[in-house]
C-alpha cells in the first residue's frame, strides 16, 4: 500500500495539471457553421453557397394554377368564356360579310410593285397610254396586278396617309401645325370622297345606267385625285407658288383625261335595259355630262384641299 501511494503522488519539484474544463459557448475557437445555416434560410436570411437547389412548387405557384385546371367549375367557365367569343367573332365578321364582301375587298389591294408603277405613269402621264379595256376571264375582271387599267385601293389608300403626312409638313414649316388642323385636314379630305361617291351613285340610280361600276370602284376613281394632290404640294413646297399652279395645271388636266377615258367604257358603252324605247337618245348625252362632270369636279377639289398648305 506504501507503494501504490507513492506511485499516485506526484513527483516533487512538479505542479499537479488541472483538468479542463468543458468547453462553453464562449469560449469555442471554430464556430460550426453547418447547423446555423439552415436556420438562418428558415429565417428568410439569403446565405451564399446555400439554398441553391431549384424552387420549390410554392414558389412558383405551380399549385395553385394546378389547382385551377384541376377545377372542374373553372374549366367549365375557360370553355364556356372562349364559346363565347367564338360566337361574338362569328357575328362580328358576319356583320361585315353584309355591308363589305371581304373577298371583293382583297380584289381591289391585289397589287404589286410592277402594277404600282405603271399605275402611277399612267396617273401622271395618261396621254401616252393608248389601251384603256379592262380586260376579263370567264366575266371575271382581272386583279390589278393581271390588268393595268383595273381599279385598285391600294394607291388611293397610301396617297391619303401620305397626303396628311405631307400636309403636316408644310402646316410645320409655315409654324401653323397642331393636332386639330391636321385633323381637320384629314376629316375634310375623306368627306369630300364620300359626298363625290354618293353624288355618283346617285346619279347613276336616277339615269337607270346599268353598270359594272361598284361602289369600291368609285372610291377608287375618286381617290387617285391624291396623286395629283402630293404631287402639287410637293412642287409648291419646292419651288414656291409658281411651282404650285404649273403643277395643279399638270395634275388636273391629267386627272381629268384619265377620269374620261376609264369612265367612258363603263358608262357611256353600258346601256340600260329601257335604252331603245322613248328618250334613248337623251340616255348617251346624260352619261357624257356625268362623266365630263366627275372629271372637272376634280382639279376644284384639288385646289380646295392643297390652296392653304402653300404660302
Amino acid at each position: 500500500t506504501i507503494q501504490q501511494h507513492h506511485k499516485l503522488q506526484p513527483p516533487k519539484g512538479t505542479k499537479p495539471r488541472a483538468r479542463a474544463a468543458p468547453p462553453t459557448a464562449d469560449s469555442v475557437l471554430f464556430e460550426d457553421t453547418s447547423s446555423a445555416a439552415p436556420a438562418m434560410n428558415n429565417q428568410a436570411y439569403y446565405t451564399p453557397g446555400y439554398n441553391m437547389g431549384p424552387p420549390t412548387n410554392d414558389m412558383q405557384g405551380g399549385t395553385g394554377v394546378d389547382n385551377l385546371f384541376a377545377d372542374p367549375m373553372a374549366n367549365a367557365a375557360m370553355m364556356y368564356g372562349s364559346s363565347l367569343a367564338n360566337q361574338g367573332k362569328d357575328i362580328v365578321n358576319k356583320e361585315i360579310s353584309r355591308y363589305v364582301s371581304v373577298n371583293k375587298l382583297k380584289y381591289f389591294f391585289a397589287v404589286d410593285t410592277r402594277y404600282v408603277l405603271k399605275k402611277l405613269m399612267i396617273l401622271m402621264f395618261p396621254y401616252t397610254h393608248q389601251d384603256w379595256e379592262v380586260r376579263y376571264h370567264r366575266d371575271t375582271p382581272l386583279t390589278p396586278r393581271q390588268d393595268v387599267n383595273a381599279p385598285d385601293l391600294y394607291i388611293p389608300t397610301m396617297a391619303f396617309i401620305t397626303y396628311i403626312l405631307l400636309a403636316g409638313i408644310a402646316l410645320g414649316i409655315q409654324k401653323r401645325f397642331s393636332p386639330e388642323v391636321l385633323g381637320l385636314c384629314a376629316s375634310t379630305a375623306l368627306v369630300w370622297v364620300i359626298i363625290e361617291v354618293l353624288v355618283m351613285l346617285l346619279s347613276l340610280y336616277l339615269l337607270t345606267v346599268h353598270s359594272d361600276l361598284s361602289t369600291f370602284d368609285l372610291i377608287a376613281y375618286s381617290g387617285y385625285k391624291y396623286v395629283g394632290m402630293i404631287f402639287t404640294v410637293l412642287c409648291g413646297l419646292l419651288f414656291g407658288s409658281d411651282g404650285y399652279f404649273v403643277a395643279l395645271a399638270w395634275s388636273s388636266c391629267a386627272l381629268m383625261f384619265f377620269i374620261v377615258r376609264s369612265l367612258k367604257i363603263k358608262i357611256l358603252t353600258s346601256l340600260s335595259s329601257d335604252s331603245m324605247g322613248t328618250g334613248s337618245s337623251a340616255k348617251p348625252q346624260l352619261r357624257l355630262y356625268i362623266t365630263m362632270a366627275t372629271a372637272i369636279f376634280q382639279p376644284i377639289i384639288i385646289y380646295w384641299l392643297t390652296s392653304h398648305l402653300i404660302r
